[in-house]
This record gives structure tokens, sequence and C-alpha cells, in this order.
């Protein structure tokens, strides 16, 4: 049993050894065919390269070949160029050479030239100060002395020239420009009619009777000085039967306090407290007059987009007055006039006429604010968002350099308005010192006999001595009398200065 299963085995480890040589062996005979066939391949695929190569070897030399055909035939044209570049410089080269070569004639022909020129300056500087000594002595004048009166000479001929083109050319363009002027004023004014204006503050209010004094004074006092601590007046109780007065610098504060005595008057109580709640109710009273005066007035010129804090300082201008007109009723007829002159003009309409509406409004803060009241209001309505023309115009409308159109229209608008009859009046004394300051600034010119200031000063008439001024050096007096009152005097609207030259010839027959 064990032999058969050992004979099993071996049979077995021998049928495996079998299979195993018998496997490698095929495995060789499969590499060894691979092999060849590969060999094979590898032989045909040289071959095939070495086929390639040589066509691509020649291919190569046919290129390089053309390439070289082609960089010879370059070469060569490039030479050709080079030949004929080098002809040309050189052909330059000589003719430089020739030209230099004439140049160096030329100097030496313009040195001597230069020194005979110089031989000739020495001669004729010597001849010239020979001639000079020689006019010395005759005229009896130095060089420089003669050369000074030469220039102050031909100075005054200068001066005199320029003055009498300057009046040829004022004469004619005169007549056109004051047609021209006198055509828009006048349509202007005769578009607008106003009353003539008066001063309407109040500055006295009536009381029933005597004992209403003491009542308004109060014990110790007491009352007459609740009223001026609240209202900052001064309550002026004096001999005037039934009347006591009020005084204040500030309009508005005068209104609220004349309001304030007439309702305490009216209710018959008065005390501190009562004083005070009488004062705050006028205020409000007041300011809503100013409100309503403010919007009537915009809506009269009919002026579009104010803030309503400006239509309230419009209002203001209802209490105050300047040279005896309201300046209410002034800037509601600037405003007017300017709208009209701008549609003559051809400018933008509601620019000027807002700017003369608006020209005085820093008025109503003059007692408050330190300044002209053209620089105030120009602030004012700049805080509030008003156009820059109007701006301006504002700021400049008594300026004598102005920058806009806008400027020249509101100054003009108001130099109407001002000067239109009824519309200002002015104290004696100021009105006589106008007037002598008037005289005393065109009298201190020479050649001037008499000055005469007429017209409420609004005109000055100046006698010149004929033998001491022409018809043209008349001309230039004017203009400088006018400079010289623009300088030196302050005045309301404008002033004509008329310069009278009259010569007389006389002979007697006998």
């Amino acid at each position: 049993m064990d032999l058969q299963i050992l004979s099993v085995i071996l049979v077995a480890v021998l049928s495996v050894l079998l299979g195993v040589f018998l496997a490698l062996l095929f495995n060789k005979i499969i590499n060894s065919k691979n092999i060849q066939a590969a060999k094979e391949a590898a032989t045909q695929q040289i071959r095939i390269s070495e086929s390639r190569s040589k066509e691509i070897l020649i291919e190569a030399k046919e290129e390089a070949h053309n390439i070289r055909l082609k960089s010879e035939s370059k070469f060569n044209q490039i030479q050709i160029n080079l030949d004929r570049l080098e002809s040309k410089l050189d052909t330059r080269e000589n003719l430089i050479k020739d030209s230099e070569s004439k140049i160096k004639i030329k100097e030496n022909n313009i040195e001597k030239k230069l020194k005979k020129t110089k031989k000739h300056e020495d001669e004729i500087e010597i001849i010239r100060d020979k001639f000079i000594q020689q006019l010395e002595s005759i005229s009896g004048l130095t060089m420089e002395q003669a050369k000074e009166s030469l220039l102050e000479e031909a100075n005054n001929q200068i001066s005199y020239e320029i003055s009498r083109r300057y009046r040829e050319a004022e004469l004619i363009s005169q007549s056109e420009i004051d047609e021209k002027a006198k055509m828009l004023l006048a349509e202007s004014l005769q578009r607008y009619a106003s009353e003539v204006v008066q001063e309407t503050t109040i500055n006295a209010v009536s009381i029933p009777n005597e004992d209403m004094k003491g009542r308004l004074i109060g014990r110790e006092g007491r009352n007459i000085r609740a009223i001026e601590n609240v209202t900052g007046t001064d309550l002026l109780i004096d001999e005037d039967p039934e009347t006591v007065s009020v005084s204040c610098f500030d309009p508005i504060r005068r209104k609220i306090a004349i309001l304030t005595v007439e309702k305490l008057i009216q209710d018959g109580r008065i005390h501190p407290a009562k004083i005070e709640e009488i004062y705050q109710r006028s205020k409000s009273e007041i300011e809503e007059m100013v409100r309503k005066s403010g919007q009537k007035a915009v809506f009269e010129v009919n002026v579009k987009g104010l803030h309503p804090e400006i239509i309230k300082l419009i209002g203001r201008l209802q209490y105050r007055y300047s040279y005896g007109e309201n300046v209410l009723q002034h800037s509601i007829e600037v405003g007017i006039i300017a709208g009209m002159l701008a549609s003559q003009l051809n400018i933008n309409i509601q620019n000027s006429k807002m700017a003369g509406f608006l020209h005085d409004i820093g008025k109503a803060l003059t007692h408050e604010v330190e300044g002209s009241h053209a620089v105030i209001g120009a602030d004012i309505v700049k805080k509030y968002g008003v156009r820059e023309p109007i701006i301006t115009a504002i700021k400049e409308h008594h300026d004598t350099h102005m920058s806009t159109v806008e400027s020249f229209v509101v100054a003009a608008a108001d130099a109407i308005s001002a000067a239109r009859p009824g519309a200002r009046h002015d104290t004696l004394e100021a009105y006589v010192e106008r007037l002598e300051q008037l005289e005393n600034v065109a009298s201190e010119f020479e050649g001037v006999q008499k000055v005469f200031a007429i017209q409420a000063g609004r005109e000055v008439r100046v006698m010149v001595n004929p033998e001491n001024v022409d018809d043209v050096s008349a001309s230039s007096l004017a203009r400088n009398i006018v400079n010289r009152i623009e300088e030196t005097l302050t005045y309301p609207g404008q002033i004509k200065v008329i310069v009278i030259r009259e010569s007389r010839s006389e002979e007697i027959a006998s």
C-alpha cells in the first residue's frame, strides 16, 4: 500500500516536472519567434529610415543651395548700393571742401571789411563829438538838457494829440450812446409809474388820558422799565398831552414796542407779567405781517425760488427807510425796472429782476451785522443758494468797477428809482454840505474860475479860464473832476460834470 502511494506520488511529481519543462520549452520557442519577427521589423524600419534620411539630406542640400544663391544675389545688390552711396559721399565731401574754402575766403573778406568799418566808426565818433561840442556851444545847452527838453516837448504833443483824438471819438459816439440810453430809460420809466413815497414811520402813541401815563410808568417806574427791557426801546413820557413817544434805532423793535403799548392801553391791565405776554403776542403779529409783506412783494415783482428766510428779510424792509424812501417799495421798483432794462438789452430777465429786487436786502440786517449793506446782502443770498450772477450784481451795485452786465443793470435801475421825483429827501444840513463838497473838489483844479452845484447836487457846472484851458483840455478836465468826485465823495445816484469854456473878442471902432 505504501509502495502504491509512493509510486503515485512519484508519477505526479514527474508529471509536474514534465509539464514545467514542456511549458518552458514552448515559451522559449514562442520568444525566439517573436525576437526574430522583431529583428525583421527593426531591420525594415532601419531601411526605411535610411531611405528617408537620404531624401531629407538631398532636400536640405537643395534648400541650402537655393538660400546661398539668394544670399549671394542680395549681397551683390547691397554691394552695388554701397558703391553708389560711397560715390555720393565722395561727391558731397568734395562739395563740402569747396564750400569750406569759399567760406574761409568770405570770412577773410568780412574781417577786412569789419576792420575798415571800425576805423570809419572811430572817425564818425570823433566827428560826432566835435559836432556835439559845436551844437552845445551854439545852443548853450548840454546834450542831456537838450534831450530832456525834446522829450518834454514830445510828451506835451503826444498828450495833446491823445486828448484831441479821444475828444473826437467821444463826440462821434456820444450822440449814438445818448440816444440809445435815453430810449432805454424813457421806455422803462414810461412802463413803470409809482406814487410819491413818504415816510410812514410812527414814533408816537396816543393815550386816552393823562392818567394812563402814570399807569404806564407804574409804581417806582417798574412798568416803564419792564416795557423798555422787554422791547429793547426807550419809552419817552414827556409833557406833550395824551402822547407817549417810542424811540429805537431798529424799526422792527420800534414797531413791536408801539403795538405792545397800544395793546396794553386797550387792555388796561399793566404789570410786568402782562407786559411780557402782550409783547410776545405783538412780536408774533409783527413777524406774521413781515412774512406777508415779503410774500406780497415777491408776488408783485414775480420772482420765483426764493428761500422763506429771504422772503422774511424782504418783509422787514417795510419798516426800513433810506433818505426818507421806504426800502421795500424801492426794492420792488428796482426789481421791476431791472427786468425792463434786461428785456431791452436781451439778457437774462429773471436774473436781473431778482438781483434788483434783492439788491438792498442787506439793509434788513445793518443794525445787527457790521459792514456795507451790499456785502451783507451778497453773503445772505449766497447762504440760501441764490445763483452766482445775482450774488455778484448785489455785491457790485455800488462799485465803480463792475464785472457783469447784471451789475450795470441793477446799478442803473437803482439810480432810476432813487432819482425819480419825490423818491427821496435829505436834511438841509447834509444837502448844503454835499453841495459845498462838490464845489470845493472842482475848484481845486488849475484853470477853474467858478463852480456851481445845481439840481440838488446832481449836476456841477465848471467855468474855466479860456486862456489856460483849450477845448481839448476841457474834456480832460471834466474826466479828472469826475474821477476826483468818485474817489473822495459819497453820494446817491449820479453826478454830471459840465465844463464851460467861453472866449470873447472885443474891438471898438472910433
